[in-house]
């Protein structure tokens, strides 16, 4: 499989697109920009299918500001790091501040999102991209090797990162699907019903940096431990954190390592059910708080919570927090992310 044109790019070369079908009704596109997820059509409650996760018809879409991170896989380190300040094994890095003081999801011109991968394999079922990100790209040590593969199975999207390094550096990669079971550009996500299961979360500053401690989701707007909607207890959250809707990380039950189910999210009007698992200790919940009316696919508006993120990671700014995992990767050891989509309907 070559894939289909999908328009040169700002990182040189043009992008292509591929398309992968279980033959069941569940059919992803990705693109080697990025090594993005750009639709992932799933079948609702009468078996009718609809392109569930935000995106746009050309690249261009995706190298605007529009829809920051739309689908893309983001690395090397997702979230925040405060300051742009990285010590590794005593030795202290400046990494890129594209958030203004602050280093996000891998910083500027050569994060990962911002690359076209080389393509490995691409069949109906499995697609396998590659990309070398060099020493001191962004401010990281060491260089890295990483492998994204998308794979279709059953009733299931498995999203798996792999990388190895030369030097001791931080690796923290997800995928940054925006998702809306009823359909991308179909209206709001405040209705879906979301339960996660995390009996902790960790506190964040007013800049949204960790503040190193893990708090109870007990008796907080941030208890989707028996599911709910998203949207019910959204304006209970504090002020300024909130920043209009959540946007915070959930500390998993099971710890790292073991695959296991992380979210269920639902949505009543279509049926559809989406089940994430995954081996990472952490899920970032943002319910789309930064949305403002760009257009996507097929012209549609996607509005503010028009869509939300699933985003198992480490926590943020783990480097800078001894309690936290590290997320620190060395010689001759394998980074691996793992995590499913599985969608269902009731």
């Amino acid at each position: 499989m070559t894939g289909e044109p999908f328009a040169a790019t700002d990182a040189g070369g043009p992008a292509r697109l591929f398309e992968l079908d279980n033959g069941r009704g569940l059919v992803a596109r990705v693109t080697d920009y990025g090594a993005t997820l750009v639709q992932l059509h799933v079948p609702g409650r009468g078996g009718e299918p609809a392109d569930v996760v935000l995106g746009f018809d050309s690249v261009e879409g995706y190298q605007s500001a529009a829809v920051p991170y739309c689908g893309a896989t983001v690395g090397r380190v997702a979230n925040r790091t405060a300051h742009g300040a990285l010590t590794v094994d005593g030795e202290e890095y400046e990494l890129t501040r594209n958030e203004p003081p602050h280093h996000l999801h891998g910083g500027g011109l050569r994060s990962f999102d911002r690359v076209v991968w080389r393509l490995v394999r691409a069949d109906e079922r499995t697609v396998e991209f590659h990309h070398v990100s060099p020493a001191g790209e962004e401010g990281y040590p060491g260089q890295v090797e990483v492998s994204a593969v998308y794979h279709v199975t059953g009733d299931a999207l498995t999203v798996t990162y792999r990388a190895r390094t030369d030097e001791p550096t931080p690796l923290n990669m997800t995928n940054h699907a925006y998702l809306n079971l009823g359909g991308a550009g179909t209206g709001t996500i405040l209705d879906h019903e979301l339960e996660i299961r995390a009996d902790q979360y960790t506190p964040v500053r007013d800049d949204l940096i960790p503040t190193g401690e893990y708090a109870d989701v007990a008796d907080t707007p941030l208890d989707f431990r028996g599911g709910g909607p998203v949207g019910a207890a959204m304006r209970e959250l504090p002020r300024p954190t909130n920043a209009g809707g959540y946007d915070h990380n959930f500390v998993l039950r099971g710890g790292q390592g073991e695959k296991r189910l992380a979210a269920t999210l639902r949505h009543p009007g279509s049926g559809r059910v989406l089940e994430l698992s995954t081996n990472q200790p952490g899920l970032q919940f943002y319910s789309g708080n930064g949305l403002s009316s760009p257009v996507g696919k097929l012209g549609r508006t996607y509005d503010r919570h028009g869509a939300l993120c699933l985003e198992p990671q480490y926590f943020p700014d783990a480097l800078h927090h001894p309690r936290f995992p590290s997320t620190v990767v060395r010689p001759g050891e394998v980074y691996e992310h793992v995590s499913e989509y599985r969608f269902t309907s009731d």
